[in-house]
């Protein structure tokens, strides 16, 4: 049996796309291990039910406040000391490593004690651990990178975490046997960089959740948008949103947001909505359970920015998420965005980001078009079933591994 360690310096809860690899590893045969560190407290219980469930052997590294606080410790002041000198004295000698992720030196000490055939990272700051462990072991490694990392945080070059991404980026990338992308743009970005690499792109989707029902004709009853994310803020398109239902001004229209809010945030966005439409928050819920809470609403609102040039030309899988729901999906003009509604237009609108009328235009059409409504959530429930499915794209994932390994 193959043996594969799946490293980050996240929670497998954050991460579904992690966890979606290492389940499709497990049922086909593979001896998975996903060594992991702590984010944060909320994932620290979802993941406690998570790994009930899974064929894979998740490790910790690194400690966390519940678990090995000793580690813990020193491991977040060792961060913070690197990340001093990565400001004001060097990028080499591993002191980057250490800066971009607190556990590191943790998460090599663990993935070359295991002995794999295969290492792969997840998010950037695991991309030297898998590098160093697959060397030590004569083993493969892959890099799965969701984002364009150099330009996840800003698009100036003469920024520190421009700085580091790039260093860590040149100095490791030459080394992976493959990589992986969640984007055909971050693909071709990541190529025109370097010409020896050829990225497979494979989608952020999920696996089709049959407890969600097919889109039923629309009734009388109120059009329920929806957005969700880990937290709730005016950022992110949400201030744009109710400037855009204040100016339709129609009772009829709802708007459902899902993540943690705090009072003051509930307070700021229900006094910036007014009375104008009905604004809901929903707390978190468990990740596997957001499609099919999506499924109760209409339109999934994914409103993205263009800036740094990282949000551009991702795909995350919140649009994913309202496809395999069942919504109309209502997307801001990102390149990314903006491709993927152009191959599949019948699934909804797309408005020009930041522009407050552009949005309200696309929301008050199927306000007042609930037929078209439908039919664009019927469309986007039949794409996610016949096409955008994790159980399309993990086929492209597995051939790659499995050609990894046979190389």
């Amino acid at each position: 049996m193959k043996k594969i360690v799946l490293i980050s310096v996240g929670q497998p809860s954050t991460n579904p796309r992690l966890v979606k690899e290492a389940n499709s590893l497990a049922e086909a045969g593979f001896d998975v291990y996903v060594v992991y560190s702590y984010w944060t407290e909320w994932a620290w219980q979802a993941d406690k039910i998570l790994f009930k469930e899974v064929k894979w052997k998740p490790i910790l590294a690194g400690g966390s406040p519940f678990e090995d606080k000793i580690t813990y410790f020193f491991s977040r002041v060792r961060v913070k000391l690197f990340g001093f000198i990565v400001r004001n004295i060097t990028l080499q000698y591993g002191i980057a490593e250490i800066a971009k992720g607190r556990t590191y030196p943790n998460l090599v000490k663990i993935a070359k004690s295991i002995k794999a055939d295969l290492y792969i990272a997840h998010v950037q700051a695991a991309l030297p651990a898998a590098v160093n462990a697959a060397k030590i072991n004569n083993a493969k490694c892959g890099f799965d990178a969701e984002d364009f990392h150099r330009n996840e945080v800003t698009d100036d070059v003469g920024d520190l975490d421009y700085k580091v991404a790039r260093f860590i980026d040149d100095k490791y990338l030459p080394h992976v046997n493959y990589l992986s992308t969640s984007s055909p743009y971050i693909s071709a970005a990541y190529h025109d960089l370097y010409k020896d690499i050829s990225p497979v792109t494979i989608l952020n989707v999920f696996p089709i959740d049959k407890r969600v029902p097919k889109p039923q004709a629309p009734a009388v009853a109120a059009i329920k948008l929806f957005w969700f994310s880990q937290t709730v803020s005016a950022a992110r398109g949400i201030s744009d949103c109710i400037s855009a239902l204040k100016m339709i001004n129609n009772q009829g229209i709802e708007l459902h947001l899902l993540g943690y809010a705090d009072m003051e945030t509930k307070q700021q966005l229900a006094t910036l909505a007014g009375d104008s439409f009905k604004l809901v928050f929903h707390d978190p819920i468990a990740p596997d359970e957001i499609i099919r809470f999506a499924s109760a609403f209409d339109i999934g609102l994914a409103m993205e920015d263009s800036i740094p040039y990282n949000r551009d030309i991702c795909l995350t899988n919140k649009i994913f998420t309202y496809m395999q729901a069942g919504l109309t999906i209502i997307a801001s003009d990102t390149t990314a965005q903006k491709g993927l509604m152009g191959e599949y237009p019948e699934t909804g609108k797309v408005y020009e980001n930041r522009n407050v009328q552009s949005l309200a235009q696309a929301i008050a059409y199927y306000a007042a078009n609930r037929d078209e409504l439908y039919a664009a959530k019927k469309a986007s429930y039949n794409t996610a079933r016949s096409k955008l499915n994790w159980e399309s794209e993990s086929e492209k994932f597995l051939a790659l591994v499995n050609k990894t390994l046979a190389s």
